[in-house]
């Protein structure tokens, strides 16, 4: 193989030339980033085809510059260093070039150990570890701490308490449930010097020239000690002008700034007084997100802004592929057209956190496909790509199964927003709780026939017959399967759980009695497997993930109906905006 750097390839930073000829294989480029592109694109020819390499000639370039993938490690399950370097492995072999870690308080903070206690926290040598193989790797480790909202397990800890907006929970508009304290106070003295302290201690562990600070969802702000500020300047001011005070200090520290971009869209005549080398990301999740609008008005402002997608795994427990793959490519076109700079693929963990990785990584890769060249992705590749790069099962029927799993939700005939039933029955809080990821999974037994709940739980165990045919070759797969596995059976006893209802509901309580019985002891063993499996891939212990299998054992003891179905059938409107 002969590498030449010159201007034979496409005029881009990423461009590249390969060519496979009867003489060899050649491969010009003009930066770096090509000879890395090129070469990626021959390791996968060379994984399909071996030694006998078709003769072709590719001249290629990404559509947008800064492909990505950011995983949510702050809701329950933070993964162990050997899965995250194996994740960044594959993503490179996709032409993934930046990746993010989404961090509230899962740092392990030197002087913050009572924040992040039990859940697994990263440290400093690990994010160094990861960030080193990342360069190595091409690939640019952005750090990412929140830094307005979504700081609740902070604002719990006394010590920090004065710097909330708000100190105690309060009731969404509707009141259908309960918020948190998560929004710093803006004008308490001590926020910035808070947020520096995060600061110095954080971004060391970071060659990145860029920092996400979050700043999203800041639900609380005006409600507490930013309350008269709010009503003289304006919500929308007052958050702005704190955004800015973030600002001066990542630029004080060499960085680029960050930011999700929902709070600054909602009053999209203050966009222009952002600082102009900040970069707003775009997010939405749903199929019809308004990415055309907003990333017209971003580009109108001259804003560097990114689109940011979703997998759409989060509350799902095995995925839900269709809203995730048509909002995937939705963003893709959208932020082509208006001129995004970056495409970050987002991979929360709503709910604990329950889906495995196994489940995310078809939307993984429709995404890195989709961000570097849209025209041609294909998701009819997307079985026999899985199945050799990831799952590595010549059967390619884990492959399948997964992309079906994914579906499988489209039998219950019910759509909700952000969640999908076989994922939010099983992990619905107490509702005496009132939180509001799966608030409403013990409801669903009463809009959903026991027809369609039946349905659903066959084509997942088929699904999972197929599963148990795959023959994985590698440790690694075979990881993946069982992780699979495992998220299925749960969504089996979602089904189960609401079979169990309706019988209750319904008056027959010998039914009731026997489902109660056999749901009792699958939740048992899908707790003891759960929790032996969970050291392989994560760091802590499942106490935050998977918390919801004994709420309904409890449940299923109990003969508990938390809902009569004359109040479950009354679906409430979709209110996130307290």
């Amino acid at each position: 193989m002969r590498a030449l750097q010159g201007n034979e390839a496409p005029d881009h930073a990423e461009g590249y030339a390969l060519r496979i000829s009867a003489e060899g294989v050649t491969l010009h480029y003009r930066q770096a980033a090509g000879l890395r592109a090129g070469v990626a694109t021959l390791r996968q020819l060379l994984r399909e085809h071996g030694r006998r390499l078709p003769r072709l000639l590719i001249r290629d370039y990404p559509d947008f510059d800064r492909r990505g993938v950011m995983l949510d490690v702050s809701r329950g399950r933070v993964p162990n260093l050997q899965t995250l370097l194996d994740l960044v492995d594959h993503l490179a072999d996709f032409k993934i070039n930046e990746f993010q870690l989404y961090i509230e308080h899962t740092f392990a903070y030197r002087d913050y150990e009572p924040v992040w206690r039990g859940w697994g926290a990263l440290t400093a040598e690990e994010m160094l570890r990861l960030d080193a193989r990342c360069r190595e790797l091409g690939i640019d480790f952005v750090p990412n701490q929140n830094s307005f909202g979504h700081l609740r397990y902070w604002l719990e800890h006394s010590p920090l308490r004065k710097l909330a907006e708000v100190r105690d929970p309060y009731e969404c508009a509707g009141g259908a449930y309960v918020r948190y304290p998560t929004t710093l106070a803006p004008n308490h003295p001590g926020t910035i010097p808070f947020l520096r302290g995060l600061y110095d201690e954080f971004l060391p562990c970071f060659t990145s020239a860029r920092f996400n600070v979050g700043c999203d969802e800041t639900w609380d702000l005006g409600r507490g000690q930013s309350r008269r500020l709010c009503a003289v300047r304006g919500a929308g001011r007052v958050y702005v002008d704190f955004l800015k005070r973030i600002h001066r200090e990542v630029a004080a520290r060499g960085r680029q700034m960050m930011f999700w971009g929902d709070i600054i869209l909602s009053q999209p005549e203050l966009i222009r007084e952002l600082p102009g080398d900040v970069i707003a990301l775009n997010w939405g999740y749903e199929p019809d997100h308004p990415f055309e609008r907003e990333a017209e008005l971003f580009a109108a402002s001259r804003i560097p802004f990114y689109v940011a997608p979703g997998t759409s795994a989060w509350m799902s427990l095995i995925g839900r592929h269709d809203n995730g793959f048509a909002n995937l490519r939705h963003a893709a076109d959208c932020g082509r057209r208006h001129g995004a700079g970056g495409y970050l693929n987002t991979d929360w963990g709503d709910g604990g956190h329950p889906q495995p990785l196994a489940v995310s990584w078809a939307p993984y890769l429709l995404g890195a496909a989709l961000s570097w060249c849209a025209k041609s992705a294909d998701e009819g590749l997307l079985v026999p790509v899985l199945s050799r790069d990831i799952f590595h099962d010549p059967t390619q029927r884990m492959a399948r199964s997964a992309l079906a799993l994914g579906l499988a939700h489209r039998k219950l005939q019910y759509q909700a927003f952000n969640v999908t039933p076989l994922g939010a029955v099983i992990a619905a809080p107490a509702p005496r709780t009132r939180e509001l990821a799966c608030r409403d999974g013990l409801k669903y037994y009463a809009r959903i026939p026991e027809k369609q709940v039946r349905a659903a739980e066959d084509e997942v165990e088929a699904q999972r017959a197929v599963l148990r045919r795959s023959r994985p070759e590698t440790r690694d797969g075979s990881i993946l399967a069982s992780e699979l596995d495992l998220a299925a059976r749960m969504a089996v006893q979602s089904c189960r759980i609401m079979l169990w209802q309706q019988a209750l509901a319904g008056g027959r309580n010998a039914l009731a009695g026997r489902l109660a019985k056999a749901g009792l002891a699958r939740l048992r063993e899908l707790d003891d497997d759960f929790q032996a499996a969970w050291p392989m891939r994560n760091k802590g212990t499942t106490a935050r993930c998977s918390a919801f299998l004994r709420w309904r054992m409890e449940d299923y003891r109990r003969g508990l109906l938390h809902f009569p179905p004359g109040i479950a059938r009354r679906a409430e409107p979709e209110n996130h905006d307290a």
